[in-house]
C-alpha cells in the first residue's frame, strides 16, 4: 500500500537525510517504518529501532533500554547511554536510527536521544502524529539535523479497494468499497478493521469472487475496542462533544456553539475527529471524523439513557432553510481551477460523501411522506428529482409513478414522471421497446406534451441503442423552453458534431425540465472540439457548485467531463482524485449510473495498461453485462476491454482495434470511435487505425489534432527525417501529452517486432521530445503491449538505467556494480531492446511515480 512512500524515505535515507513521517492515528506510519526497516536490513544496514508506547512514557529511560544497550552495573546515566549508543553508530558501515511513536518517548530517553544526535551523522527516521503539539525535547531531537517530511494522507477509493482484497483475498463491489471508505474517512487501520470485523459479523458475503454487504451497516460490537483505542486520548470534555454531535448528526457550526466549547471543537478539528465543510449557504457544517466513530456512540447504550445530555441539545437542531442553488460560475482560468480541486484533495471524502447521504435521504424521506398524504404531480416530481442522482428506492418510485393522479397536471412534471418511469422499466430489464412505448402512451393521452414525448424517445433510444439513419430530429420551438434542443445538441454530441451541439444550447437553462443536460452537454461538447481548458474550467466550476448545493447529479455528471479533460492533459493525480470523490459517494440513481460505471472503467484504464495484469483493478465493479459500444467515451466497455485484454503482438491488437472502431462507427456513436481511434493510435501507431482517425475527423472539420496526425502519420512511414522536423517545429497544443504517449508507443512496437534501427530512432526522438517538454514525459503507465516479465530489481535497474551509470545506480540500491550490469544484461534479453536508452523508456513506467 505504502510502496511510493518507502522508496521516496529509503531515496532521502541514501543521501543521509532523516526523515519525519506524520499522519492521524492509524493512518500507516508504523507499517512504512517496518518496511523501511525491511528493505534497508536486507541490504546490510545495521537499524537500531526505537519504539515509544504509551504505557512507558512516565518510566525513566524505558524506551532507550528497549535497545538492549550492554551497560556497566550503575552507569545508567544520561550521558553513560548516549556513550555506548554513540558508539555503536560509530562501528563499521551504514547505520539508521528509528523512532516510532516519538510522541510516546519518555524524557530521559529523549535527552539520551538528544545527545547522540549532537555526536553522530547517522540519519533518523521518526513517526508522530500530524497535529501533536511537540516539546522542547521532542524538537530538540527532531530538528538537530535536516530532515524531510513525509505526509501520510488518508486513502482514496482505489487504494481502499486494494487493501480490502489483501485482508480478505478477493475484491468487494463498488457498494462495499464505497461504504468501507465511507465509514473510516481513508484510514488504514479502520479499513483493516472494519472488513476483518465485518467478516467475523457475518457482515459480508462472498458472490462471483467478489465481497458483498449481507445488510445495510458495517458497525458491529467487535469494533468497540478499535474505536476505544483511537479515542484514549481525549479529554472528558471532548468524548462528552462528540457524544453531543452523534446526536446532532453534521451540524452547522452555530449550532454547535450553542452546546459546545468553541475551544473544544477547535480541539476536536486539530485532533482528527472533526471535519468542518461549506455549505451552500456560505456557511459551515461540522462532522464526526472518522464516520465510524459516529456509529460508536450511537451504537452504545450510555447515548440513549443520557437524558440530561439529550435534553441540552434539544430545541437546537432547527438549522437555517436550505435555498435553490444558483447557476455554476465558471472559474476564470485553468491554474485556479486546478488549483482549488487540489487544495479539496485536502478534504475528507468520506465525510463529504456521509453529507450527502444523510442529505439525500433527508430530502427523500420528507419528500416521500410529503407526497404519501397529498398524491400530486408536483409532489411527485419532487421525490422523483432526487433519484435522478442519489440511490434509487425502486418500490416508492414505481409506487409514486403507478398511483400519481394524471389529470390537470402540469405538462413539464407529466413528462418528467413519465421519462423517471422509462427510465425505471430499463433499470428493471424490461427493455427498450417497453420505456419506449411508455412515452408514446403519454403522448397519445397528452396531446400538449407530444412534441417533448418525442424528444424523449430519441433521447432514450439513441442513449441505449445505436442511432440509426432514419432517426428524425427532435421539433425545437425558438425561445420556447422544451426538450427539443437539449436532445438535438446530445445526439449531435452523439454525432460527433461538437460545433452544432454548442449551438443547440445556447441560452439560459432556468426554464429545462432537466437543468444538468445543458451544462454537461456544453462542457463536453467543448472537449470534443478540442477546446479541453475550457471545457476544463467550466466542469471544474460547475461541480464546485454542485458539490457545495449537495447537488449528487450534478457531481457525477462534471465530474465524468472534468476526468475526460484531466486524463487528456495527463494529470492523472487530479483525476484519480476526482473519480474517487465519486466513487467514495457509492452507486447513483438510474440517469447517471452510466456515467459511474464509465469513470470506473476510465480510472481502471491506467491499470489495464500496465505489464501485470490487473486483478484488483476498480474497473471489475463495473457491470460486465454492459453494451461494448456506447455514445459517449467510456460508456461502453469495448475500448476498455480491447486494452486490458490485448494482445503481445501489436497486429492483433490493431485487427481488433480496427475492428471496434468500425462498430461504433455503424452505430453512429462517432465522438466515441474518435477516441478510441485517437487513443490507440497513440498505444500502438498504425496505419490502419490512423486512417480511420483522419476519415472522421477530416469528415467533421474537426483541425485542432492536425500536429499530432502529422507527426503520426510519419511515424508510421517511418520517415524518421520529417519526424525529427515535426518535433523540432512543434508548437504545444491540446496534444502534447498525447504526441509523447504517440513516440513512446511506436517505440515499443518496433522493440517487440525486432525493428532495431526503427527503435533507436524512435527511442532519440522520445528522449528530445521528454527534454523539451518535460510534463509530456511523466510516464502515465499506458503500456500497450505485456512483455517478458521483468524481476522487481530489474525493473528498478532499468528505470534509472536512462540517466545514471552502472556505479550511479550501484551506489543508490546498495549493490554490486556487477550486479547492476547482470540486471541491464537481463532485461535487454527479455525485453529485445536494442541499448540503454530504449530500456529506460521500455519500463520506465512500470513503478509509480516519485
Amino acid at each position: 500500500m505504502f510502496d511510493s512512500e518507502v522508496q521516496r524515505i529509503l531515496d532521502f535515507v541514501a543521501r543521509g537525510i532523516g526523515t519525519r513521517i506524520v499522519g492521524a492515528p492509524g493512518s500507516g506510519k508504523t507499517t512504512v517504518v517496518r518496511n523501511v526497516v525491511a528493505n534497508l536490513e536486507k541490504t546490510g544496514v545495521a537499524v537500531h529501532v526505537i519504539n515509544g508506547l504509551r504505557t512507558h512514557r512516565t518510566m525513566p529511560f524505558a524506551a532507550i533500554k528497549g535497545l538492549g544497550l550492554e551497560m556497566r552495573p550503575g552507569r545508567s546515566g544520561v550521558l553513560e547511554l548516549a556513550d555506548v549508543f554513540t558508539s555503536q553508530l560509530g562501528t563499521a558501515g551504514k547505520h539508521l536510527l528509528v523512532v516510532d511513536d516519538l510522541h510516546l518517548v519518555d524524557n530521559e530517553s529523549l535527552a539520551v536521544l538528544e545527545a547522540v544526535r549532537r555526536r553522530s551523522d547517522c540519519p533518523m527516521v521518526a513517526t508522530a502524529p500530524e497535529t501533536w503539539a511537540f516539546s522542547r525535547g521532542q524538537l530538540a531531537v527532531l530538528n538537530s539535523r535536516p530532515e524531510a517530511h513525509l505526509q501520510l494522507d488518508p486513502l482514496h477509493y482505489e487504494q481502499v479497494h486494494t487493501l480490502i482484497a489483501q485482508v480478505l483475498g478477493a475484491p468487494a463491489d463498488a457498494e462495499t468499497t464505497a461504504r468501507v471508505l465511507t465509514k473510516s474517512a481513508g484510514n488504514p487501520r479502520l479499513v483493516v478493521r472494519i472488513v476483518e470485523t465485518a467478516l467475523l459479523s457475518n457482515l459480508l458475503v462472498l458472490e462471483d469472487k467478489q465481497w458483498c454487504m449481507a445488510s445495510n451497516r458495517l458497525w458491529n460490537e467487535h469494533l468497540k475496542g478499535t474505536l476505544e483505542a483511537l479515542l484514549a486520548e481525549l479529554t472528558p470534555a471532548e468524548f462528552t462533544a462528540l457524544h453531543i454531535m452523534a446526536i446532532l448528526g453534521t451540524a452547522r457550526i452555530d449550532v454547535l456553539h450553542k452546546v459546545i466549547h468553541p475551544d473544544v471543537l477547535e480541539n476536536l478539528e486539530r485532533k482528527g475527529f472533526l471535519t468542518v465543510l461549506d455549505d451552500h449557504q456560505n456557511g459551515s457544517n461540522a462532522a464526526i471524523s472518522p464516520p465510524v466513530v459516529a456509529d460508536y456512540f450511537r451504537g452504545q447504550k450510555m447515548l440513549r439513557d443520557r437524558h440530561l445530555l439529550r435534553s441540552k441539545v434539544a430545541g437546537v437542531l432547527e438549522a437555517p432553510p436550505q435555498t435553490a442553488p444558483e447557476g455554476a460560475t465558471p472559474a476564470d482560468c485553468l491554474s485556479r481551477a486546478l488549483s482549488t480541486l487540489r487544495l479539496e484533495k485536502g478534504e475528507d471524502d468520506a465525510v463529504t460523501a456521509r453529507h450527502f447521504h444523510e442529505h439525500n435521504a433527508s430530502r427523500e424521506q420528507s419528500r416521500f411522506e410529503r407526497w404519501e398524504a397529498n398524491k400530486t404531480m408536483a409532489n411527485a416530481v419532487s421525490l422523483l428529482r432526487i433519484y435522478w442522482g442519489a440511490p434509487v428506492n425502486t418500490a416508492r418510485a414505481l409506487r409514486v409513478c403507478t398511483e400519481t393522479p394524471q389529470h390537470d397536471a402540469d405538462p413539464g412534471d407529466l413528462l418528467l414522471l413519465t421519462i423517471t418511469k422509462a427510465m425505471l422499466a430499463l433499470q428493471t430489464g424490461q427493455g427498450l421497446d417497453h420505456a419506449v412505448e411508455i412515452l408514446r402512451d403519454v403522448a397519445a393521452n397528452h396531446p400538449e406534451c407530444n412534441d417533448d414525448a418525442e424528444a424523449a424517445i430519441l433521447f432514450i433510444s439513441a442513449s441505449n441503442g445505436p442511432i440509426k439513419q432514419n432517426m428524425g430530429q427532435p421539433r425545437v420551438v425558438q425561445d420556447e423552453p422544451g426538450m427539443g434542443n437539449l436532445v438535438q445538441g446530445l445526439l449531435e454530441l452523439y454525432r460527433f458534431q461538437p460545433a452544432a451541439a454548442l449551438e443547440a444550447v445556447k441560452g439560459a437553462a432556468d426554464e429545462d425540465a432537466f437543468q444538468q443536460l445543458r451544462p454537461f452537454i456544453h462542457s463536453f461538447a467543448l472537449f470534443a472540439a478540442g477546446r479541453v481548458e475550457e471545457s476544463l474550467v467550466f466542469a471544474l466550476a460547475w461541480r464546485a457548485e454542485a458539490r457545495k448545493s449537495l447537488d449528487q447529479f450534478g457531481v457525477i455528471t462534471s465530474s465524468y467531463v472534468a476526468a475526460h479533460g484531466l486524463l487528456y492533459c495527463g494529470l492523472f493525480e487530479e483525476a484519480e482524485y476526482l473519480m474517487s470523490s465519486v466513487f467514495a459517494m457509492g452507486k447513483p440513481g438510474f440517469v447517471v449510473d452510466v456515467l459511474y460505471e464509465a469513470m470506473l472503467r476510465l480510472a481502471g484504464l491506467r491499470h489495464a495498461t500496465t505489464a501485470t495484469p490487473p486483478p484488483l483493478s476498480i474497473a471489475a465493479q463495473a457491470r460486465t453485462d454492459g453494451p461494448d459500444i456506447g455514445p459517449l467515451p467510456g460508456i461502453g466497455k469495448g475500448a476498455y476491454e480491447l486494452v486490458a485484454n490485448n494482445s503481445a503482438q501489436p497486429s492483433l491488437f490493431e485487427r481488433k482495434a480496427t475492428r471496434l472502431i468500425r462498430r461504433q462507427l455503424k452505430s453512429g456513436y462517432i465522438l466515441e470511435a474518435a477516441m478510441t481511434a485517437l487513443l490507440c493510435t497513440c498505444l500502438n501507431p498504425g496505419r490502419p487505425v490512423l486512417d480511420l482517425l483522419q476519415k472522421i475527423l477530416r469528415e467533421r472539420g474537426i483541425t485542432v489534432h492536425d500536429q499530432l496526425i502529422a507527426i503520426a502519420n510519419a511515424v508510421v512511414e517511418g520517415d524518421h527525417k520529417l519526424l525529427g522536423l515535426l518535433l523540432k517545429h512543434y508548437e504545444p497544443d491540446i496534444d502534447t501529452y498525447q504526441v509523447g504517449m504517440l513516440l513512446r508507443g511506436a517505440l515499443k512496437r518496433h522493440v517487440i517486432e525486432g525493428d532495431v534501427a526503427a527503435a533507436d530512432a524512435l527511442a532519440q526522438a522520445s528522449s528530445l521530445f521528454a527534454v523539451r517538454f518535460p510534463s509530456a514525459s511523466e510516464q502515465m503507465s499506458f503500456n500497450a503491449f505485456r512483455t517478458t516479465p521483468l524481476t522487481e530489481r530489474e525493473i528498478e535497474v532499468a528505470v534509472l538505467a536512462g540517466h545514471r551509470s552502472n556505479v550511479e545506480i550501484a551506489e543508490h540500491l546498495g549493490i554490486s556494480t556487477r550486479t547492476v550490469e547482470n540486471h541491464i544484461s537481463n532485461a535487454l534479453r527479455k525485453t529485445r531492446a536494442t541499448s540503454r536508452n530504449g530500456l529506460f523508456m521500455l519500463v520506465g513506467n512500470l513503478l509509480p511515480p516519485q
